[in-house]
């Protein structure tokens, strides 16, 4: 198990890593995380929500993504609430006292999905949530110590140089655990190292003397990482800015943005500058495509959009000729008003939208979660991904749908051809969709195989983590 001496400190990918670097050995490796939060979410193989971190890693571990991979995933909601997913499937809303009152009952579900993973694998590599040094959430903890201990799985700290403080973080991680705690970790990783690693020669053996854990590598920064689908919205705060591409691509960072992996395959392109429009700024008026992403509460979210004046922007981008297209919340939002008379986002129960598509959502209990196969109708090309949606949408435009998924006419296109709507997450992620929407826009070329790239970066990772971890280490972990 790799747990952290913080959050973002890059567990997702060296879990991915190594499930890659197991898979190439011949090993059945699977993935697993007791605990996840996170709004980027995925639907598995096997049905339901899992953390697109978990799927991601699936993918690492080439293997079908399961539930069981994630059996606990919280979904915030609101400053201090979350949509609870257990196994796939809503169990509740809680905030932060009621949910840390709710642990100790969801402990019994993370272990049995861990001895479902475990079932004909080889190898379960486990990744923490936070840090273990959270001791004031150590009762009833499901996401650490608690799962490793009861479990009676080995853990591996990770530590991030680049932040700073790694030699205190772990130190400090191994003084204020408790005996218990600190006898299930067996050494640490030191991850996103810059430069020559000699020079922290000195910093390994302070904190193997101050710990007794030996080091099992240092880990470079790995460029092969910044291909691969983020999971947490931190990362949206790192992500490069400006750039040369022929076309600009606005999407504006709602607080309760979902799903925002959805512009990975627009980032990769050379031809697309993709900008990610932050609280406090402007909607770029040289945008030639604004997209609004999924939210995880599209009534909050479309307060926020016009306290920014994002509203009187998209309106302004829209008389100079631009294109918008809004994807699950956002097309939510895209329409004459949304309806929530059941209280489902709680707050208010009707709010105009954006008034951009001739249609009307009335959110209702029941979640769409699929997988799913599509075709678009604007330019006659596959499609496939998934739907993660409360809510149904209905109105003139929808006429005019955006896509046929799994046979079904799903979203809206405007009567000029220019707004458009989909509950189909993915939608860039198609090549032939991606390729075809950029010609639209005039630029022609080459475009690359997104899916291709995925794997390379895995595979360049695993390779990287081959050449820099305890080799010792490796032939225990992996045989």
């Amino acid at each position: 198990m790799l747990q952290g001496t913080g959050s973002d400190v890059g567990k997702t990918v060296l879990v991915a890593g190594l499930c890659r670097l197991a898979a190439n050995r011949g090993l059945a490796v699977r993935p697993f995380k007791p605990q996840n939060m996170s709004n980027n979410a995925a639907v598995a193989d096997d049905g339901g929500e899992i953390g697109r971190a978990q799927w991601l890693q699936s993918l690492a571990a080439r293997t079908r993504s399961s539930v069981h991979m994630n059996p606990v995933l919280l979904k915030p909601q609101s400053e201090n609430g979350s949509q609870i997913i257990v196994q796939g499937r809503v169990f509740g809303q809680a905030k932060g006292r009621g949910y840390q009152r709710l642990k100790p009952q969801l402990l019994g579900a993370v272990l049995a999905s861990f001895e479902k993973v475990a079932e004909g694998a080889d190898l379960v590599i486990v990744e923490g949530a936070g840090s273990p040094a959270e001791i004031n959430l150590r009762a009833g903890d499901i996401a650490n110590m608690g799962f490793a201990t009861r479990a009676d799985v080995p853990v591996v700290l990770v530590g991030d140089i680049d932040r700073g403080g790694v030699i205190a973080s772990l130190v400090g991680t191994h003084a204020i655990l408790d005996e218990a705690d600190r006898a299930m970790i067996s050494g640490y990783i030191i991850n996103k190292f810059r430069g020559d690693v000699s020079l922290f020669d000195d910093g390994i053996r302070a904190i193997e003397g101050f710990t007794g854990w030996p080091c099992f590598g240092v880990v470079p920064w790995l460029s092969g990482a910044a291909r691969l689908p983020a999971e947490d919205s931190v990362v949206l705060e790192r992500l490069a800015r400006g750039g040369t591409g022929a076309l600009k691509v606005a999407v504006p960072v709602l607080p309760r943005i979902a799903n925002f992996d959805d512009f990975d395959p627009l980032r990769a392109e050379p031809d697309v500058e993709l900008t990610f429009v932050r609280a406090g700024e402007r909607l770029p008026a040289d945008a030639g495509l604004v997209v609004l992403p999924g939210s995880k509460s599209t009534i909050s979210d479309l307060a926020d959009f016009r306290a920014q004046g994002w509203d009187r922007d998209l309106d302004a981008h829209v008389r100079r000729g631009g294109r918008v297209i809004g994807i699950c919340g956002g097309y939510q939002m895209l329409g004459r008003m949304v309806h929530d008379p059941l209280g489902i986002e709680g707050g208010r129960q009707e709010t105009p939208g954006l008034g951009l598509l001739d249609v009307e959502t009335e959110m209702a209990p029941e979640k769409t979660v699929r997988n799913s196969h599509a075709r678009s109708t604007e330019y006659d090309t596959p499609l496939s991904g998934y739907q993660i949606h409360l809510g149904i949408t209905r109105g003139p435009d929808c006429d005019r749908p955006s896509a046929i998924v799994d046979g079904v006419p799903d979203g809206a296109v405007s009567a000029d051809g220019r707004i458009m709507g989909t509950y189909l997450h993915g939608l860039f992620s198609s090549d032939a969709y991606r390729a075809r929407l950029l010609e639209s826009f005039g630029l022609s070329g080459r475009h690359g195989n997104y899916r291709e790239s995925v794997e390379r970066a895995l595979d360049e990772v695993a390779g990287e983590l081959e050449r820099c971890l305890d080799a010792w280490w490796l032939g225990e972990l992996l045989g």
